[in-house]
C-alpha cells in the first residue's frame, strides 16, 4: 500500500496538483469560441456529459487546460496534515513519507495556496467553488468558482488541520470566516422539523441531505474553536431534518426530488461523516442511533466479499473511485477501523489491483462496458490521496 500511496504521491507532485476534472468540459476554449452555443444550457449540458461520459480524455484536442481545483487542494493540504501525525507517531515512517520538516513545508505551501483560491466577490466569509461552470441538469447553471457548501467545508476544514500542525493563526482565522458563509449566504428549506442548508447561494439547490449536514458539519467544527452557540444551534437543526429522513433501514436517498432517489455508497459516508463531526465536536450525542443505523447500511450494503465497492446499494456499477476512497475516511472518523481493518484491507487491494495505473493516478470509474481510466486530479487522485492517508494514519496511534 505504501507503494502504491508514493507512486500517486509522485504523480501528483509531478503535476503540480494541477489537472482536469469529470466535470470541466465548458472550460473547453473551442467550445467557448462558438458564443451562441455556451449560451444555450441544453447545449452546456451536452458538452458537460460528453466530456464526463467519453472513455477518451479528447480534453487535449479540445483546449481544456489542467488547472488547480479548491476542493482537490484542500483533500490534498488533510492528506500532508494526516502524514505530518503518522510520522510523528512513527518516525520511521519519514524514510517513506517525507520528515516533518518537508511534510510542514508542504502543508504551508498547500494552505497558503488554498487561501489564495478563495471564490472572489461578496460573501459574508471564506468560501469555494469549483473552477469551471456547471450545468446541473437543465436546472440552473453554476458559474466558475461560485461558492458550495461541500467545497467550503472540505477547505476550510483542511485548514483548521493546518493551524493544528503549523500553528500558524492565519489559516485558522479563514476557516472560521467560512461559519459567516453558511450562516448569512446559504439558504434554508424547512424540513422534518429541522431546515437543510443549501448548496450554494443560487436559488433552486436546497433539497440535497449530505450538503447540508456538511455544512453542520463545518459549523460544528467552528463552534469547536468559538464556542458560538448560533453554530451549534444551526448545526443541530441540519442533523434533526436529515435524521429525520433516513430510511427505516438506515439509508439515505441522495436528496429530496424525485430525481434524486437513488441512495449510493459515498454520499452515505460523506451523511455519516457530518453526523459525527457534530456529535463530537459539539457533545450532543443524542443522534448517535442514527449514526449506528446508517453505518450499519452502509456496510453491509457497498462492499462485496472479495473487496470490490458498489455504487449503489442495490447494483454495483460504474464503480466510482469514490466508493472505495470513502470508505477509509468512514472508517476513521467513526472509529471503526480496528474492527473492519481485513474489509478496509481488502478494498485497498482491490482498488490499487483494479483501479490504480501504472503511472500512479487512480481511474475514475469502472463499467460494465467500456471504463474511464482518465486521470481527475480532485476527483480520482486527491480523494484517493486523502483517503489512503487516513489507512495510513489508521495504522499509528492518535496523535493529541
Amino acid at each position: 500500500m505504501l507503494d502504491s500511496f508514493r507512486l500517486l504521491r509522485s504523480y501528483c507532485e509531478k503535476e503540480q496538483f494541477r489537472g482536469w476534472d469529470p466535470y470541466d468540459g465548458l472550460n473547453s476554449r473551442l467550445f467557448n469560441a462558438i458564443p451562441f452555443l455556451k449560451e444555450l444550457p441544453l447545449c452546456r449540458l451536452i458538452v458537460i456529459q460528453w466530456f464526463k461520459r467519453s472513455p477518451l480524455n479528447l480534453r487535449l484536442l479540445a483546449l481544456v487546460p489542467k488547472e488547480y481545483n479548491a476542493k482537490g487542494i484542500g483533500l490534498f493540504l488533510q492528506g500532508y496534515c494526516n502524514l505530518y501525525k503518522a510520522v510523528s507517531v512513527n518516525p520511521d515512517l519519514a524514510d517513506k513519507l517525507g520528515t516533518r520538516e518537508i511534510l510542514l513545508e508542504k502543508i504551508q505551501n498547500l494552505a497558503n495556496l488554498l487561501i489564495s483560491l478563495r471564490s472572489k466577490g461578496d460573501y459574508s466569509g471564506a468560501c469555494w467553488g469549483y473552477n469551471f461552470d456547471w450545468q446541473a441538469r437543465r436546472l440552473f447553471l453554476f458559474p466558475k468558482y461560485t461558492p458550495t457548501v461541500v467545497a467550503t467545508n472540505f477547505c476550510a476544514t483542511a485548514l483548521m488541520e493546518a493551524y493544528e500542525v503549523t500553528g500558524e493563526k492565519k489559516f485558522l482565522d479563514v476557516a472560521l470566516s467560512a461559519a459567516n458563509f453558511v450562516m448569512n449566504d446559504l439558504h434554508r428549506t424547512d424540513f422534518n422539523g429541522g431546515f437543510l442548508f443549501s448548496y450554494s447561494p443560487l436559488q433552486g439547490n436546497d433539497t440535497v441531505f449530505n450538503a447540508s449536514l456538511l455544512g453542520g458539519k463545518l459549523l460544528a467544527y467552528c463552534y469547536h474553536y468559538t464556542r458560538n452557540e448560533e453554530y451549534k444551534n444551526a448545526a443541530r437543526k441540519s442533523v434533526i431534518a436529515c435524521c429525520n429522513a433516513q430510511n427505516e433501514d438506515g439509508g439515505w436517498v441522495y436528496g429530496m426530488l424525485p430525481v434524486q432517489s437513488w441512495i449510493d455508497s459515498f454520499h452515505t459516508g460523506y451523511n455519516l461523516d457530518g453526523l459525527i463531526a457534530y456529535e463530537e465536536q459539539t457533545g450532543d450525542d443524542s443522534f448517535h442511533l442514527y449514526i449506528e443505523k446508517g453505518f450499519d447500511f452502509y456496510i453491509k450494503n457497498f462492499f462485496e466479499e472479495n473487496g470490490a465497492p458498489k455504487y449503489y446499494y442495490n447494483r454495483m456499477y460504474p464503480i466510482d473511485i469514490h466508493c472505495p476512497g470513502q470508505l477509509l475516511i468512514t472508517l476513521y472518523r467513526l472509529h471503526k477501523f480496528e474492527q473492519y481493518k481485513e474489509l478496509a484491507s481488502k478494498v485497498v487491494e482491490w482498488t490499487i489491483q483494479n483501479m490504480q495505473d501504472r503511472k500512479g493516478y487512480f481511474y475514475y470509474q469502472l463499467k460494465k462496458g467500456i471504463s474511464s481510466k482518465i486521470s481527475y486530479m480532485r476527483w480520482s487522485n486527491a480523494f484517493m490521496f486523502n483517503s489512503l492517508s487516513y489507512y495510513i494514519l489508521s495504522q499509528c496511534k492518535t496523535v493529541e
